[in-house]
Formats: structure tokens, sequence, C-alpha cells
């Protein structure tokens, strides 16, 4: 009887001591939808693709001369001295050259203003989503590509998406 007494109280002692006032409120961000579908996100990459598509008709224009050239070249060999067709061949692999160093210098344009645009974005997300954290006390936010499942209740993408277009609707790239 003695021993039986002792466990209840050890096991009352051990039930009551273990609940846990505290709650952990966790929610889910999506940073691709914030990216892609806020304003100052879609205007960046209408602005980018606007400017690849804006190069890429210009380059293909130059590509297509460029070979319209070197076939007349080659239809012109055994017209042509050996001397003036080196020198046109040498003119043209110039203007190559030239043409691919614009298109890779284009390109890493793109890719660097697209860096910078995401930079800039991401810092604004940053204080709007700290604010949004403080407000509502919560503890952990997680990516939404890193999660397996949960409650759609939990998904604060919309509401940071809302705050970030009135607070920054365009990254003004030029």
């Amino acid at each position: 009887m003695k021993y039986l007494v002792k466990l209840f109280v050890v096991t009352f002692f051990i039930f009551v001591s273990t609940y846990s006032y505290a709650e952990q409120k966790i929610v889910v961000l999506d940073m691709n939808y914030i990216l892609n579908q806020s304003k100052a996100g879609k205007g960046a990459q209408d602005f980018l693709k606007k400017k690849f598509k804006e190069n890429q008709k210009k380059f293909i224009n130059e590509e297509k001369l460029l070979k319209k050239e070197e076939s007349d070249l080659l239809g012109k060999k055994n017209v042509l001295e050996k001397e003036d067709y080196k020198k046109k061949s040498a003119e043209l692999r110039k203007k190559v050259v030239s043409y691919q160093s614009m298109r890779r210098e284009a390109i890493d344009e793109i890719t660097s203003k697209r860096a910078e645009s995401r930079k800039k974005l991401l810092a604004n997300i940053e204080p709007i989503l700290d604010s949004y954290i403080k407000e509502n006390n919560i503890s952990l936010v997680i990516d939404k590509k890193n999660m397996l499942g949960g409650n759609n209740e939990l998904d604060i993408t919309k509401v940071i998406v809302e705050k970030l277009d009135k607070e920054l609707p365009s990254l003004n790239l030029k």
C-alpha cells in the first residue's frame, strides 16, 4: 500500500510538471510567390524579359548579316586573290569575335540586373517580415518549398505581398 501511494504521488507530479503552457506560433511563407507575384517582382521580370527579347532580336539580325557575309565571302573564294580572301576572312573573324563579346556582355548585364533586383526586393521584404513577426508573436517562419504539408491558415504569403505592394510598388530598373 505504501508503494502504491508513492507511485501515485510520483506519477501525479510527473503529469502535472510536464504540461507546457507555452505556445509556439509557426507560419509558412512562399518566397517564390512573393518574388514573382508582387508588383515590384512582376515589374522587374517584365522589364528583364523585354530587355532580353530586344537584345535577342538585335543579335539574331546581326547573326544573319554575319552569315550572309560569310556565304558571300565563300562564294567569292575562287574569284578573289589569296591575300584579299585572307584579309576579308580576318575582318569577318574580328566581326564574329566582336559579336560574341557584345552578346556575352548583354547577357551578363541582364544577369547582374536580375541579381540586383532580387537583392533589392529581398532587402525590402525583410523589414516588412520582421515587423509582421513582432506584431503577431511568431516564433518561426518556414519557406513553403521546405515544407511537406500543413494547414493553409498558417500561410502568410498574401499578407506579406499586400504589405510589400503598398510599400514598394516598383524597383525602377533602367
